[in-house]
């Protein structure tokens, strides 16, 4: 089978890979900086091209992997043709595709990636939608050939499912980037909270997310709590702090 990427970012070249590495066939890759489209061809030695019109008309499948922001404007600048047209976005509904595909669906690998970092496949859930039963049997076939946990899932579920994954990875990550921003203006070397936060993660895999818990917060230790605060200068930080605590406790309450 041969696979057209319309879109060169973190998810595209990490998922194209993937692909080609078990077998399938990237035919090209689009980008609309050549910079990107260029990068990503070299990896999978095929040809590239920041035009749409210059599409491969004879792919079996089209990857629509784009910003949710453009992802409607793409789809509709490219030429009906008979192949499968599936996007990668948790948020986006799969009848983005209504009107300018007859064969379209959703593969949606629940990650985070980057292009300069390998991830194991097998292990990442893969959720699919499609809008025929042929094409769903065909989807689950490529899926499972990528990944172990493959299942499918409504549009309207994988919205409240990429909701969550901004919660436990998104907003997780920038915490971690203002616990550095704190210990850098103290001069204390960051990696001193990666076993805390190694352990932190493998709690989850063991134990009820009630009981893995910690802090102050989870039992409102105001004399801890309001220490705290008045050593953070930046609002923001003390507004996400006193958000978050809040929360921690009203959840430890209802336990």
């Amino acid at each position: 089978m041969k696979i057209v990427f319309i879109g060169a970012g973190n998810l595209a070249t990490r998922l194209s890979l993937a692909m080609q590495r078990v077998g399938m066939q990237i035919g090209q890759v689009y980008s609309h900086t050549s910079e990107n489209a260029r990068q990503l061809a070299v990896k999978l030695g095929c040809p590239w091209t920041t035009d749409l019109s210059a599409l491969q008309a004879d792919a079996d499948m089209y990857v629509f992997s784009l910003k949710d922001t453009v992802l409607a404007d793409v789809i509709a600048q490219v030429k009906p043709n008979n192949g499968l047209w599936i996007h990668t976005a948790g948020s986006m509904p799969m009848d983005v595709f209504e009107g300018y595909a007859a064969r379209y669906g959703v593969l949606y690998p629940l990650q985070t990636f980057s292009k300069g970092r390998e991830v194991s496949f097998d292990v990442i859930p893969i959720f699919l939608e499609a809008n025929t039963k042929k094409d769903a049997d065909y989807l689950k076939k490529i899926a499972s050939a990528l990944s172990e946990n493959v299942r499918f899932m409504s549009s309207e579920k994988r919205r409240s499912l990429h909701l969550a994954a901004v919660f436990a990875c998104n907003f997780t990550n920038h915490i971690y980037a203002l616990s550095y921003k704190l210990l850098e203006q103290e001069e204390i070397p960051a990696d001193v909270l990666l076993p805390l936060i190694d352990e932190t993660t493998a709690k989850i895999h063991a134990m009820p997310r009630a009981a893995a818990q910690p802090g102050p917060a989870i039992r409102y230790d105001e004399n801890v709590i309001n220490k705290h605060l008045a050593m953070l200068d930046d609002p923001d930080m003390k507004e996400i702090y006193q958000l978050l605590s809040r929360s921690i406790h009203k959840e430890a309450q209802n336990e």
